[in-house]
């Protein structure tokens, strides 16, 4: 049985304007001590999948359908209750910014001792000796110090370092790691990355990555799902997403990525831009600016479509390409459910 199973996941905004379908059916499990990447562009769902794992949406967001097990356990619907002796001890998340994540107020040791007081039954000196342990762990010069100071007083770097002790704290199961490295510099992006991956293999817990960097994802992850539009339009491993890119979308990820080969010469970006979640197409959410779109790929959302046994993808041109060679039998995801 995995850790985390997710199943046709949909979780919706209510707005004045109307519905939007944030995260549309997704599917996807978790096994432990593995690290999962979700990718995709702003707006395509990804943030909105953890914190839907987490239940911490606004008040007008809610999951209206599907199933998420941590351990066999249902949460959606299991209750407060349920959920916060979830956050924290099991699942842990680090938001984007740390500079808004952690209180500017309340000193570092505060908030640390604070969280491990919370989710633990140890007695405030003893959360303390956790709290400086914490930040030994995670590379953080002079912990007693910092212990003192407040998150203003931090570099980027060292504030992200103090998130994520605040995160392992606990030793939660799964580590949901929310664009990590979006605010910080290449070295100190390098630092946290190779932090992190030494920690997630230290401790044994899986990682679940968000992000739009693809290097982060080549890096760190063994598993892959790319997003557009609040649905799953690819996953598979990591070497499968990267050497055998299977829906337009991600093939246009790829292209837009600077290597050696393309030093001195134009990346290629995807054209148009992102999809209206108010107004959704009735076909295929990335056909209006697919430069291989069909008719088909209008009127219809393709199917998702096993390419082999670590690799799906839904998109129109690998039904065309298996009806030319034969070798590819269309599966529903209904059928698959997602990437089991």
């Amino acid at each position: 049985m995995s850790l985390l199973e997710v199943k046709d996941l949909r979780t919706s905004f209510f707005t004045p304007a109307g519905e939007v379908k944030a995260v549309n059916g997704i599917s996807f499990f978790l096994d432990r001590g593995k690290v999962l990447g979700i990718v995709g562009e702003s707006g395509s769902g990804k943030s909105v999948t953890a914190y839907s794992i987490m239940q911490i949406l606004a008040s007008t967001g809610k999951i209206i359908g599907g199933s998420i097990k941590l351990d066999g356990e249902e949460l959606v619907g299991a209750g407060e209750k349920v959920m916060k002796n979830v956050r924290g001890n099991k699942v842990s998340i680090i938001f984007q910014d740390p500079m808004t994540s952690l209180n500017p107020t309340y000193t570092i040791g505060h908030q640390l001792i604070e969280a491990i007081s919370l989710h633990t039954d140890r007695n405030r000196k003893q959360a303390r000796e956790r709290a400086i342990e914490m930040l030994e762990l995670v590379n953080v010069n002079e912990p007693l110090k910092r212990m003192k100071q407040y998150p203003y007083e931090l570099s980027g770097g060292m504030r992200q370092r103090v998130m994520i002790a605040m995160a392992l704290a606990c030793e939660p199961d799964i580590l949901i790691a929310d664009e990590p490295t979006t605010a910080l510099d290449v070295t100190i992006q390098a630092q946290i990355l190779e932090l992190m991956k030494s920690l997630q293999e230290e401790l044994g817990m899986a990682i679940i990555m968000i992000t739009h960097d693809l290097g982060v994802v080549a890096q760190m992850c063994d598993e892959v799902i790319v997003m557009y539009a609040g649905s799953i339009c690819e996953q598979g491993t990591a070497d499968e997403i990267f050497y055998n890119p299977r829906h337009e979308y991600t093939k246009g990820l790829m292209r837009s990525i600077p290597t050696q080969k393309t030093a001195g010469k134009k990346l290629q970006p995807i054209t148009g831009t992102p999809i209206d979640l108010l107004n959704m197409p009735e076909g295929c959410p990335f056909a209006p600016r697919c430069e291989a779109a069909m008719k088909v790929c209008i009127k219809h959302p393709g199917p998702f479509m096993q390419i082999n046994e670590d690799h799906a993808a839904r998109c129109w041109m690998n039904v065309k390409c298996g009806m030319e060679s034969g070798e590819i039998e269309p599966v529903l995801e209904t059928e698959k459910g997602g990437n089991e």
